[in-house]
């Protein structure tokens, strides 16, 4: 692969990432600019993770094949469009509907992307997409520290602005592009997805990951208000920081053969990330912004180590229909996302942020039984 396409294809998945997470720090300023409930400021990023969870359905039914470029170039003049507008937007109701266009082109945007990638250099299709994936991480971590810095400096409609002009930057290298394919999408029969779900090794992967993302989602959304609770005067550009923890995640997938060397097996591994992680959650009650700061960098640790290797694990079960397992996969780990991104919020505004831990450490106490019950299946 030419360096030239790496990095345009690298900068394209910064920059959409960062559009789908540079609300989340924003959620309390714009809950109080636009007047609205906890809840309903927790629909900018739920929307997408949403549209993330179903796409590969709609889109595999409405497009088979299609120009990976063509579709890539359209789906980010889009978005291009929409962040303009959301930088305009001055009532719930617009920013919503823009945000939801967003979601629309978003899953578009990232299947060509993995398609380009995953066929432009076939011969180092693992490392390619281990770039992808640390790719990911940063564009989620440098879109919410980001936001928090420029909302802070000068106003969120600023944030939006910068990001479009990020797209047209992204729009100029892709021209650029040598890569001509198709994007293969995976039209899913009903089945071939039924014979998956009742293979109990699948239905476990998936059930963990829509739990552990669900737990994931839920407290790095509702962690701007819950901040605002603690110190009423702290800026975007703080609670943005304590997002950095999220920069793990490039650290674990970048590492995670040694890690599973070290626990002897995924399985072991995977056990290990689900009792670290419930463990670091239920000390998230404590109410200090400085103790919070170093309990997300473990978080994040003990969420992206479970993910890391269950990702691996999910695709090591079968020799075929790769695509379809880890179309699914993603499905099920955006769906526990737009929940956890919804739901918990509502717990919050009604009882707090206590009974919000707890509701999660009893999810991962029951994925964690669920695991070591059937641990002799894998």
């Amino acid at each position: 692969m030419k360096k030239l396409d790496l990095f345009i294809l690298v900068y394209c998945i910064i920059i959409v990432f960062s559009v789908m997470y540079a609300t989340q720090p924003l959620q309390p300023l714009l809950a109080k600019e636009f007047d609205i409930s906890i809840t309903k400021a927790s629909q900018f990023t739920a929307v997408i993770m949403l549209f993330l969870a179903i796409s590969p359905i709609i889109y595999g039914y409405i497009l088979e094949k299609v120009n990976a470029k063509k579709m890539l170039i359209n789906s980010s003049m889009i978005l291009f469009v929409t962040n303009i507008l959301l930088g305009l937007s001055y009532n719930y109701e617009f920013f919503l509907l823009f945000r939801t266009i967003e979601a629309l082109v978003v899953p578009a945007i990232l299947t060509s992307l993995m398609s380009i990638l995953a066929n432009i250099d076939k011969d180092n299709i693992k490392k390619n997409m281990s770039i992808y994936v640390a790719a990911t991480v940063f564009g989620g971590l440098v879109g919410r520290v980001f936001s928090g810095f420029i909302a802070t400096t000068f106003s969120y409609e600023y944030v939006f602005n910068s990001l479009s002009l990020g797209i047209l930057i992204s729009l100029y290298f892709i021209n650029k592009f040598t890569y001509e394919g198709e994007a293969t999408i995976v039209k899913p029969k009903i089945s071939d997805v039924t014979s998956i779900l009742k293979d109990k090794r699948f239905t476990t992967i998936y059930l963990l990951m829509f739990c552990i993302f669900f737990v994931f989602a839920g407290v790095l959304n509702v962690l701007p208000f819950r901040l605002k609770e603690i110190s009423n005067d702290i800026s975007e550009f703080r609670i943005s920081l304590l997002y950095l923890g999220y920069g793990m995640g490039i650290l674990v997938s970048l590492n995670s053969k040694k890690i599973i060397k070290f626990f002897k097996s995924e399985l072991n591994t995977i056990l290990f990330g689900i009792v670290f992680f419930l463990f670091i959650t239920i000390f998230l009650k404590i109410p200090n912004v400085l103790v919070m700061f170093g309990l997300i960098f473990l978080f994040c640790l003990g969420m992206f180590t479970v993910h890391t290797v269950s990702t691996g694990l999910a695709n090591s079960l079968r020799a075929s229909q790769k695509s379809l397992t880890s179309g699914m996969y993603l499905s099920f780990y955006y769906l526990g996302g737009a929940v956890g991104s919804f739901v918990p919020s509502i717990i919050y505004e009604k009882y707090g942020w206590n009974v919000v831990l707890y509701t999660f450490c009893i999810i991962l106490c029951v994925i964690l039984i669920l695991i070591i019950n059937r641990r002799k299946i894998f």
